[in-house]
C-alpha cells in the first residue's frame, strides 16, 4: 500500500510535501528492517540467542499473563430510568481519534447526568474538510442498540406539545473545562441543564478526566470505544478487502509515521530540513502554538522528535488494483480505513506517540483486541544511536538498534503510568482473569448479559426486545472487524 501526500495546508514545494507527508492508509509493509534487526544477523560481534526472543513469534499476540478483554458491568448497573434530568448536546473536535475519546467520554457524561444523549456531531473543519458526520461514518442504529444498557440516545431533541402548542427546547451552551472532573458534571453543567432543559458543551474533546476511581466508568468508556463505535459497512468492507489482500501475500506490519509539519512545528524538530522548509516550519509553529526556545538537538536526544522514514527504513507496497483507495481515502472514511488496517495489522509500530491520537487509540485498541503485537521504539535510547551514526560511527550500530528494541513490551499487559492516556491503556480496568487471586479482577458472571436485559426489561415493560444476541464473543462468519467493534467479551 502506497503512502500518499497531504496535510493540513498545501505547501507550495514539492520537496516539503513529499516530507511531510500524511500516509493516507499508514505504511503498510510485509518486509521491515525492523524486524531484522531483531533477528539474528551473523556479521555482528554479538548475537542473541533464540530463548531472548523467537522473531517468528512476533507475529502472534504478546503474552496475556491469561487476561481478557471484558468491559461487562461487575457490580450493580442500573439502566438509564425513565426520566431524565435533560439533553446533553456536544460538538466533538479534531481528527477522527480525537473525536472517539469525545464520544466516549460524551457517554460518560450523560450517564453520570443522568441525561438523554443527543448523537454527538463531529465538528468538519478546515482540515478535514468532511461533513459527513456520525451518521456517515459510524452505525447508529448499533451505536444506540448496544449502549441501551447505559444511557438513552436520540438523534435530535423532541419538540414539546403543550396546549395546543409547540415548544422548541434551545439547548444552552457551555465551554467545559479541560479534563473537567465528574464533580463539575454533577454541580455546575446539571444545574444548567435543569434550568435550560438541554445544555450544548462546545468544544468537547479532552473535557472530561481520564483518570476516575470508579472502574465501572472506565469501562463504560471500553463499552463505547471498542463495542459501540462501530463503522459503517462499506468502511468494513474496504477495510476487510484490503487487509484480505495483505494477507494472502503473508504477514503484515503497519507503522505509523507521524512526520506531518503540524507535530514537527509543534515538537520545534527543523534542523534536519533545509532552510525554506525549517522558514514553512517556524511560520506554522509561530500561527499555531505558544512561543518557546526549542533547540532541534535537545529536543531530538530526548526523544521528542519522530523516528525519520529513514530511520523506520520502511518501503511502501501497493496493493490497490481496483482505484478504491483513491476514491475513498478523503477526510474522515480515510482515517477510519486507516484504522481499521493498522488495528488488524500482526504487528503495528507507531513511530511518534505524542502527542499522536491516532497512534495512542490504536495501542489501547489492540492491547483490548486480544493484546495484538505493538512495537514502541524507544526514540530516546534510539536518539545517539542515530546521531552516532550520521557521524560516521557505525560500528555495532544493528546490534546497538536491537538491544534497544528488545526491551519493548510488544503489547503485554501494564501499569499504567502518567502520561499515558487511559485511551492508550485501559488495563486492568477493562480486562479480567478467569481465576484471579483478587476479587476486583475477576470476570463477570456468565449470565451478566441476561442480568442486565432482565434490568432493563423491568424499566421499559413495553420493551421485550431482547438485545443479548448480539453480545456473543464469537467469530461472526470469520469476519475480525465485525467481532472487534462489535461485541463484548466475557
Amino acid at each position: 500500500m502506497r503512502s500518499r501526500a497531504g496535510h493540513r495546508h498545501q505547501l507550495k514545494k514539492s520537496g516539503v510535501k513529499a516530507m511531510f507527508g500524511r500516509l493516507s492508509i499508514a505504511v503498510i509493509v510485509l518486509v521491515i528492517c525492523v524486524i531484522s534487526l531483531l533477528s539474528t544477523i551473523k556479521s555482528t560481534s554479538r548475537s542473541f540467542s533464540q530463548s531472548e526472543i523467537k522473531v517468528d513469534n512476533l507475529w502472534n499476540t504478546a503474552s496475556s499473563g491469561e487476561w481478557r478483554p471484558s468491559s461487562a458491568p461487575r457490580t450493580a448497573w442500573p439502566p438509564p430510568s425513565k426520566g431524565t434530568n435533560g439533553y446533553l448536546r456536544v460538538r466533538c473536535n479534531g481528527g477522527l481519534n480525537q473525536q472517539r475519546s469525545a464520544i466516549c467520554n460524551a457517554v460518560l457524561a450523560a450517564r453520570i447526568m443522568n441525561a438523554t444523549l443527543l448523537l454527538p456531531e463531529l465538528y468538519a473543519n478546515s482540515f478535514w474538510r468532511d461533513d459527513s458526520g456520525f451518521r456517515g461514518i459510524y452505525d447508529v442504529e448499533h451505536f444506540i442498540k448496544s449502549l441501551r444498557y447505559d444511557v438513552k440516545i436520540v438523534e435530535r431533541i423532541p419538540e414539546i406539545h403543550k396546549n395546543g402548542k409547540i415548544k422548541k427546547i434551545k439547548a444552552f451552551q457551555i465551554r467545559p473545562p479541560r479534563d473537567a472532573p465528574i464533580s463539575w458534571y454533577t454541580t455546575f453543567a446539571l444545574e444548567k441543564m435543569k434550568e435550560h432543559s438541554a445544555i450544548y458543551l462546545t468544544p468537547f474533546s479532552h473535557r472530561l478526566a481520564e483518570e476516575i476511581d470508579n472502574p465501572e466508568y472506565q469501562r463504560l468508556r471500553c463499552r463505547v470505544n471498542y463495542h459501540a463505535l462501530r463503522f459503517k459497512p462499506h468502511i468494513i468492507e474496504l477495510s476487510n478487502s484490503i487487509v484480505n489482500r495483505l494477507r494472502a501475500q503473508g504477514h503484515f506490519m503497519a507503522i505509523h509515521l507521524r512526520f506531518e509539519m503540524d507535530m514537527l512545528a509543534f515538537a520545534g524538530c527543523f534542523d534536519i530540513f533545509t532552510r525554506e522548509e525549517q522558514k514553512i516550519l517556524k511560520k506554522y509553529r509561530e500561527e499555531n502554538f505558544a512561543a518557546k526556545k526549542l533547540v532541534y538537538s535537545e529536543r531530538r536526544a530526548i526523544g521528542k522528535c519522530p523516528l525519520t522514514p529513514e530511520e523506520v527504513s520502511s518501503y511502501d507496497q501497493w496493493v490497490d488494483t481496483t482505484g478504491e483507495l483513491a476514491k475513498n481515502t478523503h477526510g474522515l472514511l480515510g482515517s477510519a480505513v486507516d484504522y481499521m488496517v493498522c488495528l488488524l495489522a500482526d504487528i503495528f509500530m507507531p513511530t511518534y506517540d505524542g502527542p499522536s491520537n491516532f497512534a495512542n487509540n490504536l495501542l489501547g485498541h489492540r492491547l483490548y483486541y486480544g493484546f495484538r503485537t505493538t512495537i514502541r521504539p524507544d526514540r530516546k535510547a534510539l536518539a545517539p544511536i542515530f546521531i552516532d551514526r550520521e557521524k560516521g560511527q557505525t560500528t555495532d550500530f544493528e546490534e546497538a538498534v536491537r538491544q534497544v528494541m528488545l526491551s519493548t513490551s510488544f503489547g503485554g499487559p501494564h501499569k499504567r503510568l502518567p502520561p499515558e492516556s487511559f485511551y492508550t491503556n485501559s488495563w486492568p480496568e477493562c480486562f479480567c482473569q478467569m481465576s484471579a487471586m483478587n476479587p476486583a479482577d475477576k470476570c463477570p458472571p456468565g449470565n451478566v448479559l441476561d442480568i442486565l436485559d432482565s434490568q432493563l426489561a423491568t424499566e421499559r415493560i413495553d420493551d421485550s426486545e431482547s438485545i443479548a444476541s448480539n453480545f456473543t464473543s464469537d467469530v461472526d462468519n470469520g469476519c475480525h472487524l465485525i467481532r472487534l467493534c462489535s461485541y463484548w467479551e466475557k
